[in-house]
């Protein structure tokens, strides 16, 4: 069961309202928001274990959260602790360049829907890259550099014409306006 300091909010720097406890909340909130459920949700699903008011203060920093606690709370998200964590930003991961110009992002659900062998290839990759990342989305794709020379190779157009081809093709994404 849980410790008497599991839930507890702590004063020392490396705890609440640090810098890296609101980092790990952000990422908290946007696994659960990628996994599709409610701070509810999470509470029945972990059968009470996870209050909602106590995951919104971990969700916003306000509470740090303890590493048996953090361990079960991934396995009601079905995912490995690490996913839970923030990454680092002074690591540099291998192909995490941004797209030639800016980010592009890709609408797998709209890409699913679409017949032919390319796209069907597309769809695996995208696929595939959204595995080894563990995006739990599945609706929405950014690629980076190293996705889009792939992505050329498979559409026939050279590089820097992907973000055009992909626009034309109805499958670059937009996010909805307010």
């Amino acid at each position: 069961m849980n410790g008497p300091n599991d839930d507890a909010p702590s004063g020392d720097s490396d705890g609440a309202g640090s810098a890296f406890s609101r980092l790990v909340g952000e990422r908290l909130r946007s696994i659960r928001l990628q996994k599709n459920m409610s701070l509810g949700d999470v509470e029945t699903r972990s059968n009470q274990e996870f209050k909602s008011s106590v995951l919104g203060a971990y969700e916003r920093g306000e509470r740090a959260i303890s590493v048996p606690r953090l361990e079960r709370l991934a396995r009601v998200y079905d995912v490995g602790v690490d996913q839970l964590l923030p990454r680092d930003p002074m690591r540099v991961e291998p192909g995490s360049a941004a797209a030639p110009q800016g980010k592009l992002r890709i609408d797998v659900a709209k890409l699913s829907q679409m017949q032919g062998p390319q796209f069907s290839m597309l769809e695996k990759l995208l696929r595939m890259i959204q595995v080894q990342r563990q995006d739990f989305n599945g609706k929405v794709i950014t690629v980076r550099s190293n996705d889009i020379r792939a992505i050329a190779v498979m559409l026939d157009v050279s590089i820097d014409e992907v973000p055009a081809r992909l626009a034309s093709l109805g499958l670059v994404f937009v996010p909805p306006q307010a």
